[in-house]
């Protein structure tokens, strides 16, 4: 009767779950932001200059300017703008879902000093004597034009300025000529001259009006050919208030609406073909316990997702890609528990028994592997510019939820069930075979296995350092020859990208470009040549941006990509991608030798490195081009690389800690870390399987923006797969086996984690 009980209580939590989950999701999903990359839009990041050079840049000026770059960009209709402070003297701008960029960046960028001069360019009224907020569109009273209407403070004074210029009035002289005008500037700088500008087509002044007679009052008309929007947005410009600094653009990168859309729609198709394939594997492999895990899945997908959009979180590529990446982790830790209790059901011991022994066993290798993938998430985090951060954000998330999912939500879940008669009396309901079950009372020892079959992997170490020495050669020679492909995030300058509904002709936009100054290769990719990507080693300025904008969206009816980068920025994201890769190793070096030892410390590193080099000669190999997301492929990397050695490392303490004695014989260490790797083997290759079936979803599936995010992963992996089981293990035998001797290895000292009681 209680058996049933809690077999009922199970389908009533899990139905109760499935609601929440049901009704929830959706909502969650609509309410989360989305980032440049999913609907559009662009960043920019300023150094910002006081205007008046004799006050200093503090954080009372930046704040100031935070609140008036808010308000110009509430005047849009934006509601979602994400303003921050960065450093001592930069502010970084995102806008999502902008419809119009040109107008979005012209009005952040304009400090909107208004002046009012005379055609020597002496003042004669500014923005101080404007009253605030009396700005408005209005239309002319004869000519039914769009204007801008507003109020000076003091009318004595515009009735003295305007007086003044009255008396210089001369009927039929012609424009250059006049003495009367009073030319409306907005943010004139040094050097501007009304007498030059008044030759140019679209003059840098907004309007020079002749004035016959004095004007009485406070009404100020500002005219021109303007269209209503003009208008209306010089009128939000002029209300919004004057920048107390000066704004230097040194990096932007724009996402066209369609692009983001397309991007959005690709990655969600690939993170619901990859998660459903991983809940399948799950199930084929591991049976019962996978349907359980596919349960805790659901759950961290969801309270991942609910974390997020309560943190106010922005919803990015790499961002979703993090949380199909720690769907990955939740995975490993459900992997290691369940190969942990098949181990202890071969051993003949019944399944309470081997659920109590499996899941406590692999509580402290699922500890340390998270907390070293931690590191290297909080390294992103420090160091990782906006998409990266969000990035860090999320794969810290994924890790504290799929932690608590996996470890604690999976086994709870599964308890309920360890009474149940088809359970207890079949161990193929987790994936073991009766044939491999011993007799309890048979004290022989369970040889590893994998894949059904006996390997003695220590005797080839000789061929796998061979075969990496091999590698390192090759990746070293293409390094030095053809080095990396790096991207405009770490050398500065321009990136342009088309994506058309309809194939490309290279040459065609080439010579378009050719028009606006800009000449480059034109590199089409897509299955019909649809995307167009075009880089520049110079910087392209605001006004050729807002140029390419119009008329591409005129010519092919889409929205370019634009990225720009100065040298500041690029030198900075190299340094602080340095410092990341540093910190982390150090970080993960200290951890490792702290909770093992310094041996295992020094050949995770060696492992690592050799992950990271491996990817590092795939990319310069096929000169795919290194961007900044490339960093936080890497950390990942370094993350999920260490999760696999921490384990094999693991298992390995733990076998030396049940021998009677300290190991004095090289052969008796080999025999260990052969049994030792061969008895997690199976754990690293289906956490790698699961982790490969969601990146490579989004490689073939995704957005053609992670598609080097992806590649990079997928190297990672492989390379990290191999380097735990194969090279890391081999150094520290051969490295640790040298003085075995003199000092023999003896973990049986080390205290255990013991995992929560059922």
């Amino acid at each position: 009767m209680k058996n049933k009980g809690r077999i009922v209580s199970f389908f009533l939590i899990v139905i109760a779950l499935g609601v929440v989950i049901g009704l929830f999701t959706p909502k969650v999903a609509k309410d989360i932001n989305l980032g440049l990359d999913l609907q559009g839009g662009f960043e920019v990041l300023y150094e910002v200059e006081p205007v008046d050079k004799t006050q200093t840049t503090d954080r009372e000026l930046l704040e100031s300017t935070v609140q008036l770059l808010n308000d110009r960009v509430n005047k849009l209709g934006i509601s979602e703008a994400v303003i921050d402070i960065e450093g001592e003297n930069r502010i970084r701008v995102q806008l999502a879902g902008v419809e119009d960029q040109n107008q979005a960046r012209e009005m952040l960028a304009t400090s909107a000093r208004l002046s009012f001069r005379d055609v020597h360019d002496n003042v004669l009224l500014d923005g101080a004597d404007i009253k605030e907020g009396s700005a408005k569109q209005d239309f002319h009273p004869d000519t039914n034009a769009p204007i801008v209407t507003l109020q000076v403070k003091e009318a004595s004074k515009l009735t003295e300025v305007t007086t003044e210029l009255s008396q210089k009035f001369v009927r039929g002289v012609p424009l250059p000529e006049r003495e009367d005008l009073l030319v409306i500037w907005m943010d004139y700088q040094e050097g501007d001259s009304f007498k030059e500008e008044v030759f140019k087509e679209e003059p840098k002044y907004i309007s020079a009006p002749g004035v016959e007679k004095p004007i009485p009052g406070t009404d100020v008309m500002i005219s021109g050919s303007f269209t209503v929007e003009e208008a209306k947005y010089l009128a939000n410009i002029i209300n919004s208030g004057s920048l107390p600094v000066d704004m230097t653009e040194i990096f932007s990168t724009s996402v066209g609406a369609q692009f983001g859309e397309q991007a959005l729609n690709e990655t969600v198709i690939a993170a619901i073909v990859g998660i459903a394939i991983i809940f399948l594997f799950m199930i084929v492999v591991y049976r019962f316990p996978g349907i359980i895990s596919i349960i805790s899945l659901s759950i961290y997908t969801f309270l991942v997702l609910l974390i997020f959009e309560l943190l106010n979180g922005v919803l990015t590529l790499p961002g979703i890609a993090a949380l199909i990446l720690g769907v990955g982790m939740a995975v490993d830790a459900n992997v290691i528990t369940f190969e942990r209790i098949k181990e202890e059901l071969r051993e003949g011991k019944s399944l309470h028994a081997s659920f109590k022994a499996g899941t406590s066993n692999s509580l402290r290798a699922i500890l340390d592997a998270n907390i070293t993938t931690m590191l290297a998430a909080t390294v992103l985090f420090i160091f990782g510019t906006s998409s990266v951060k969000g990035f860090a954000t999320m794969l810290i998330i994924s890790i504290l939820v799929s932690f608590l999912t996996a470890v604690f939500g999976t086994k709870w879940l599964l308890q309920l069930w360890l009474k149940a008669k088809f359970l207890k009396k079949n161990p193929s309901w987790f994936g073991v075979k009766q044939s491999d079950v011993k007799d309890i009372k048979d004290n022989s020892e369970v040889p590893a296995k994998f894949l059904n079959k006996e390997w003695n992997i220590v005797d080839y170490r000789r061929r796998f350092f061979i075969f990496t020495s091999i590698l390192v050669i090759i990746g070293a020679v293409s390094l030095i020859i053809f080095k990396l492909n790096p991207g405009i995030d770490f050398t500065s300058g321009s990136r342009v990208q088309i994506v058309a509904e309809e194939s490309l002709d290279s040459e065609k936009i080439s010579k378009e470009l050719a028009q606006f100054d800009l000449d480059a290769p034109v590199v089409l990719s897509g299955e019909n040549n649809e995307i167009a990507v075009i880089r520049y080693e110079e910087i392209i300025d605001e006004d050729r941006i807002a140029e390419l904008n119009t008329y591409f969206i005129e010519e092919y009816g889409v929205e370019p990509s634009v990225s720009v980068v100065s040298s500041i920025v690029g030198q900075e994201l190299v340094k602080n991608a340095i410092y990341a890769l540093a910190i982390a190793s150090i970080g993960m070096i200290i951890y490792v030798a702290f909770r093992f030892e310094f041996f295992f410390a020094i050949t995770t590193i060696i492992a690592l490195l050799h992950d990271v080099f491996i990817m590092l000669m795939v990319f310069s190999i096929f000169r795919i081009e290194f961007d900044v997301t490339i960093v936080a492929a890497i950390l990942t990397i370094i993350g999920y690389s260490i999760n696999a050695t921490i384990v094999t490392f693991d298992r390995i303490r733990e076998n030396i800690q049940k021998q009677k004695k300290p190991v004095k014989l090289f052969k008796d260490l080999a025999t260990i870390v052969n049994k030792s790797i061969v008895q997690t083997m199976t754990r690293t290759v289906n956490t790698t399987i699961t982790t490969l079936i969601a990146v490579l979803a989004f490689l073939f599936l995704g957005a053609e923006p992670i598609q080097g995010f992806g590649i990079a992963l997928t190297v990672g992996l492989i390379a990290g797969t191999y380097s735990s089981l194969f090279l890391a293990t081999q150094l520290w035998l051969v490295w640790r086996g040298k003085n075995i001797k003199e000092k023999p290895v003896d973990f049986r000292k080390k205290k255990r984690i013991e995992g929560p009681q059922v």
